[in-house]
């Protein structure tokens, strides 16, 4: 049943956001921004968006538009769908026409390099006073879009909100869970990224399951070390958001960091990689600002400088495995 009492603004029209979008269209009045006027002639013409989601059908109900203040103004919950690196600058323009009392929600999983803040810090700084929250998990939009059966996460400390958000976004093949601890939820959503381009690069280098198991573990204990010591809950990296997310993303070729870390393992420059994408890898931008954080917080992250020093250093994936295996032996849980 409708619920025309709540309306939701999407702002960012990637894959992601266009799924979002879609799955609130069903459920409520959705406006979906895009801040190209050609992009969103298009998707009204032939209701479907060609650059990140070609195939699927939007929603009939799903209202598009280029006008930040058409799209926020109205909103009774804004849905920040942007990456890291323009989530200030997009939160401070949606800024003027919010209402003072809207719950944000980011979908974004990635830190701001000059302060290394979470989106919903962010949205704190741009949005005071507005319940911040997230959305995460496997949810791989190709795979949502399709109707394939998955689960997802909602953060946010107000269980009220948390409650009518579940509501708003739940469907029949995908199930939404409420979670209050947005601290950890989202830095698994950004740490994820990182371990997800050094599974890549395990594939690309044609090593088998026993290499990649072994990865993804122990970039859950790297995960987990970070978001503990930054106050999340432990509990939070065994679920969807944690584990969930961290076993998607390091074995779908649909993952844009699983993808990049496969062509590093080939031998390719990170160069030429980012070169040929039209989507952000967040985590190839976030991983300076995740091991940074592992050093403000005393925490070792040895996969995670790794990956930094692949992407960003010039080191070559073959010479980062052997740093990662020549560490000396410890206790598997200190």
């Amino acid at each position: 049943m409708r619920a025309p009492e709540i309306r939701v603004a999407v702002i960012g029209a990637g894959s992601w956001g266009t799924t979002v979008a879609s799955l609130a269209a069903v459920n409520t009045p959705t406006t979906l921004w895009a801040r190209r006027g050609d992009l969103v002639e298009t998707m009204r013409s032939t209701r479907e968006n060609p650059d990140y989601l070609a195939g699927f059908r939007l929603p009939d109900e799903l209202e598009v538009t280029d006008s930040m203040e058409e799209a926020v103004g109205s909103a009774d919950v804004l849905v920040m769908a942007v990456p890291s690196h323009g989530f200030r600058d997009i939160a401070a323009e949606a800024a003027g026409s919010i209402r003072p009392w809207v719950p944000v929600v980011s979908l974004s999983k990635g830190l701001e390099r000059d302060t290394l803040k979470r989106m919903t810090e962010i949205i704190g700084d741009e949005m005071p006073g507005r319940p911040a929250g997230l959305m995460t998990g496997p949810n791989l939009a190709k795979e949502i879009m399709a109707g394939q059966p998955a689960a997802s996460v909602v953060a946010i400390p107000d269980s009220t909100i948390a409650v009518e958000l579940q509501r708003i976004l739940s469907q029949p093949s995908l199930r939404v869970y409420t979670n209050p601890d947005v601290v950890g939820c989202e830095v698994a959503g950004v740490v994820k990224n990182v371990i997800a381009i050094a599974a890549g690069m395990i594939e690309g280098m044609e090593f088998g399951d026993n290499s990649r198991a072994t990865l993804i573990t122990r970039g859950l204990a790297e995960m987990s070390r970070l978001g503990v010591a930054m106050g999340g809950d432990p509990y939070t990296f065994a679920g969807l958001a944690g584990m969930g997310d961290l076993i998607a993303t390091c074995s779908s070729s649909q993952s844009r960091n699983n993808s990049v870390g496969l062509q590093l393992g080939r031998g390719k420059s990170i160069e030429e990689i980012l070169d040929s994408m039209n989507m952000v890898a967040e985590g190839v931008k976030s991983s300076p600002s995740v091991l940074e954080l592992a050093r403000r917080y005393g925490v070792e992250m040895p996969i995670t400088e790794q990956v930094v020093a692949v992407c960003h250093e010039g080191r070559s994936a073959r010479d980062a495995l052997a740093a990662v295996m020549a560490r000396s032996n410890k206790s598997e849980f200190d």
